[in-house]
């Protein structure tokens, strides 16, 4: 078991442990020491979201890092996928990015990249917290690292998810509303988007360290299907606050989720001949739907645990190019080694492009079949007791052989998530508030 990492890093509210400035400077001496390997010149990329806790992490962080001899490159608030970039292009021995993702602004988080740009295996994290547990080794003071400004991050980043286009590919006759969620992605993406020529209604581009993400963004899409209807938009992008991840609405104002976008990626570039193996990557929260749509074309759905790191692994492991979750996190490993939502969002416009056809023709390619999610705060430590087998098999067998259970601890946050899929919603729903009932007393006899 680990202790400090979760399924994407390690996260928890700014200024309290693990975020304090003591533990970060410690943390940052452990994972320094397990990426200085050789005689060269160590080097890790630091970037960040628009939280203000971001200031207080990067520093100590980076203390962290110079005291056992890394060099430290700080490019200053950049998306995730940036950030992975960056670390692979530099040669760089390690990428941090500062985020706790779609959390509000009152948490933080650390996300790391190997110098190949993809995320830590899980046995890496045990090394890095077998090393934190132990007296860092400082270096003398002539090998002490240095600290840099990229001032050209934005620049580099830029011209590499332009660089994913045709040459010929341009948004001239579009209208986009963009929703940055006030975070890592506003100035990038509409800058990107205006270069390609689209007609760009941003949302959400004024950070100020405390509105990321507050009912703005992929997790509160809302305010951009909204903006979609009033601008007479083609189509609306939202992204999370480290923009690795997206999701979209179609003309109408209609909400077109991961599951969908990767069908429409799946179908376009197997139509083109771009689509290895015949099969993308996805988690067990991917709807049924996607499932049974891919079959039709001919293609499989390789499942996986929940978490876009267990994603790649497995994608690397098949030789697919094609991988995400329902959530949006769509990773395409042809041009990235993890999710990107602006990399995504300019695969699909330029399908819309291509294809001259509303959104809503476009981007909707199956019906998916019921799904409901709910969370509740009670202790993951009751998904072992003997009695969880029973309330999940009742559940299952009411739900039938086309449905499916899904129950799992989140990873981010101290809560379950129950996920069930059959063919009628209402019974659906039913099912899923039967078994928080369960939990909840459950909980309530586990205390007593």
């Amino acid at each position: 078991m680990r202790k400090l990492f979760g399924t994407d890093g390690i996260r928890g509210q700014a200024n309290l442990e693990p975020l304090t400035p003591h533990t970060l400077t410690r943390l940052g001496q452990a994972i320094g020491l397990q990426f200085m390997r050789g005689d060269h010149c160590h080097r890790v990329v630091i970037g960040k979201d628009t939280r203000l806790s971001g200031y207080m992490v990067e520093s100590a962080l980076a203390s962290g890092f110079l005291s056992v001899g890394m060099d430290v490159a700080l490019v200053g608030p950049l998306p995730t996928p940036a950030v992975a970039m960056l670390t692979r292009s530099m040669r760089a021995d390690l990428g941090v990015m500062i985020s706790a993702s779609h959390n509000p602004f009152s948490d933080n988080g650390i996300k790391l990249f190997d110098p190949d740009g993809f995320k830590l295996s899980d046995d890496v994290e045990r090394e890095i917290e077998s090393r934190f547990e132990s007296a860092p080794f400082l270096v003398n003071p002539p090998y002490l690292g240095q600290l840099t400004y990229l001032n050209d991050a934005i620049g580099r980043y830029v011209e590499f998810v332009k660089g994913s286009l045709p040459r010929h590919m341009n948004f001239e006759n579009l209208r986009v509303v963009v929703d940055c969620a006030n975070g890592s992605a506003y100035r990038v993406a509409p800058l990107v988007l205006k270069e390609l020529g689209a007609t760009v209604i941003p949302l959400s581009v004024s950070p100020n360290g405390q509105n990321i993400n507050d009912h703005c963004g992929a997790t509160y899409p809302h305010l951009m299907c909204e903006a979609v209807k009033k601008e007479n938009a083609d189509v609306g992008i939202a992204f999370d606050g480290d923009a690795d991840r997206v999701i979209f609405a179609d003309e109408r104002g209609q909400l077109i989720d991961g599951d969908q976008i990767m069908a429409l990626v799946a179908k376009d570039w197997n139509e083109r001949g771009l689509l290895k193996g015949k099969a993308i990557v996805a988690t067990l929260m991917s709807n049924l739907g996607l499932e049974q749509y891919l079959a039709k074309q001919g293609l499989s759905l390789i499942r996986t645990p929940v978490g876009d790191r267990y994603v790649a692994e497995k994608m690397r492991d098949m030789g697919s190019n094609i991988g995400g979750e329902q959530s949006g996190h769509i990773i395409l490993s042809d041009y990235a080694t993890s999710g990107d939502g602006l990399l995504t969002a300019l695969q699909i416009l330029m399908v819309l492009v291509e294809k001259k056809k509303p959104a809503s023709q476009v981007m909707r390619l199956f019906n998916p079949l019921p799904q409901i999610l709910k969370s509740v705060r009670l202790a993951p430590s009751l998904l072992q007791l003997p009695e969880i087998e029973d309330i999940f098999g009742k559940a299952r067998q009411k739900l039938g052989k086309n449905g499916r259970l899904v129950v799992r601890s989140s990873g981010t946050e101290p809560l379950i998530r129950i996920m069930a899929e059959g063919d009628h919603k209402k019974r659906t729903v039913d099912i899923v508030d039967s078994i928080i009932v369960d939990l909840t007393s459950l909980s309530h006899r586990a205390v007593a």
